[in-house]
């Protein structure tokens, strides 16, 4: 050859970098290291299977919990205001349906207000107001 250019004809090889531990406990590599024969470490964990966790800590809140004797409740719609929503949509003329369609509300909400099983929300109070055209919580 001119000129003083050779050339290298030798083969580079690239290789990934070795796996990480975590790559080399999966279930194929251990699979392959059991069918070449390679000696397989295995170490249980152990708190495995069973939430520890989860369990250590509960203890201190069920006697917290246990001792704790306020009755705590949410609170419920009060009678006058189930009343006062029933009489003004019948008032209107209105089925629940009719008045959940008025506010943008599902009839369960009607329903559960007027049942006094719905936790108070004034935003609904007042939707409820302006359809029914009649103040509701005004006796407070």
């Amino acid at each position: 050859m001119s000129g003083g250019i050779a050339q290298d004809w030798e083969p580079v090889v690239i290789r990934k970098k070795a796996p990480t531990a975590a790559a080399r406990k999966d279930e194929k590599a251990v699979n392959a290291a059991r069918r070449s024969g390679a000696e397989i470490e295995t170490i249980r964990k152990s708190a495995a299977g069973t939430n520890k966790a989860a369990s250590s800590s509960t203890t201190l809140n069920t006697r917290k919990l246990d001792e704790d004797t306020e009755n705590l409740a949410h609170q419920k719609v009060p009678t006058e205001l189930k009343k006062a929503i029933m009489q003004a949509r019948q008032d209107k003329k209105l089925t629940q349906a009719q008045l959940a369609q008025l506010i943008n509300e599902k009839p369960q909400i009607i329903q559960e207000y007027e049942s006094g099983k719905a936790i108070p929300n004034q935003q609904i109070i007042s939707k409820l107001e302006r359809a029914l055209g009649a103040k509701l919580r005004g006796k407070k």
